[in-house]
């Protein structure tokens, strides 16, 4: 939902009759909280998980009870597995919602707090009222994508899952070997190279220890298979250029130092359907802004706030080293070299930080305003093999 749309939503709260809608979702079960205003009581309903006709007929019997057949319903649930399809099937019912950001709810700082599904329903119906009433800080607003936004980014997503499953299978390999005192090439042939391997003594490899390593192989295998495959999906829609979630990723794509990977991950998982309308915001979105505590007499940084998404926060730091090596005479390259290029590595660390939300801002700029990094350069051939 973008920031118009709430204001607007506000607006009309102001003035007009709500019949606010508080979803606790669960696998067994959802339960359902209402309440037409502050100080008034909160009536709650259980459905069966995903039963749609179940919830509007909990909307009509709410209605009822608290005598707002004419008013509108807000509706609100907390952004998590159940993703967005709820949200989008609401609003094609012509109901009003917000997806709450869970971990911006203000919670009790006692030690021990009671918490339970008709506590949690209570209590987002009340940040519900709040939201309307004009308090902008009750909690923040996921950013909904359309679906076609959405279903471009399980590309990227199972990509890397993939490139991890290979990795760990690849490490089982050559850990199994190592304890043999072996190794093999796992560009080459593997199956091949263990039937040719033999041990200290000149004895092939146990029997139950080769089969081991014969899966784990097919496994290797498979997971190579299924990388290139998608790799090449992901170059056939970059050349294609279809949406405008590709386009962008395809405007990243031109700058020197940016590769695929990174410039994939940008557009589907941060620039290409998000609304931003200043620097702060998309730092803050990719939980690369400092978190200072200052309080009486302590004061402390206490590191970032690694919120939002935490695929672009790592990727974030991998193109910022990657812009110092490819981008050595833009501005940003040389304003990390004056303050952070002769301190010691912990220092360096730091500014690396530093330096990939200056980054994040700076291609943002790019992308939306085709406004180029001081002092950087494009790519003079842009091939995609």
């Amino acid at each position: 939902m973008s920031k118009t749309t709430v204001t607007a939503l506000d607006q009309r709260s102001a003035s007009s009759p709500v019949l606010m809608l508080a979803f606790e979702l669960g696998e067994e079960g959802w339960l359902l909280g209402f309440s037409t205003g502050f100080g008034q009581r909160v009536l709650r309903r259980k459905t069966a998980s995903r039963d749609r006709e179940g919830v509007l007929r909990a909307i009509a019997w709410a209605r009822e009870q608290l005598d707002a057949a004419e008013a509108r319903v807000v509706s609100c649930y907390e952004a998590g597995r159940d993703g967005f399809w709820l949200h989008r099937w609401l609003e094609a019912e012509g109901i009003e919602n917000l997806v709450i950001d869970s971990s911006s709810i203000e919670v009790n700082r006692r030690r021990k707090r009671a918490k339970t599904d008709r506590l949690d329903v209570t209590k987002l119906v009340g940040l519900v009222a709040r939201h309307l009433a004009g308090e902008r800080d009750a909690f923040s607003v996921v950013s909904v994508p359309d679906p076609e936004a959405e279903d471009l980014r399980h590309l990227g997503r199972e990509l890397k899952l993939l490139k991890k499953d290979r990795t760990r299978v690849s490490h089982r390999i050559k850990g199994l070997l190592a304890n043999q005192g072996l190794t093999i090439d796992m560009k080459r042939d593997p199956v091949a190279q263990l039937d040719a391997t033999r041990l200290w003594n000149g004895e092939p490899l146990p029997g139950h220890l080769r089969d081991r390593l014969v899966h784990y192989c097919e496994d290797f295998a498979y997971h190579t298979q299924r990388i290139r495959g998608l790799e090449q999906r992901r170059r056939d829609l970059m050349r294609a250029r279809e949406s405008v979630v590709v386009e962008k990723s395809w405007r990243l794509l031109q700058l020197r130092g940016v590769g695929i990977e990174s410039s994939w991950t940008y557009g589907t998982e941060f620039f290409g359907w998000r609304e931003f309308r200043n620097g702060k915001q998309v730092g803050s979105l990719a939980g690369l802004t400092p978190m200072p505590f200052d309080s009486g007499t302590q004061s402390r940084e206490q590191g970032i706030g690694k919120d939002g998404s935490r695929w672009v926060r790592g990727m974030a730091i991998e193109q910022a080293w990657a812009w110092l090596r490819f981008q050595p005479e833009s501005a940003l390259s040389r304003w990390y070299q004056e303050r952070f290029g002769h301190g010691s590595k912990r220092l360096r660390k730091i500014g690396i930080v530093a330096l990939a939300r200056k980054l994040l801002i700076a291609l943002w700029h790019w992308v939306e305003h085709g406004v180029l990094p001081e002092g950087a350069v494009l790519k003079p051939h842009l091939r995609l093999v």
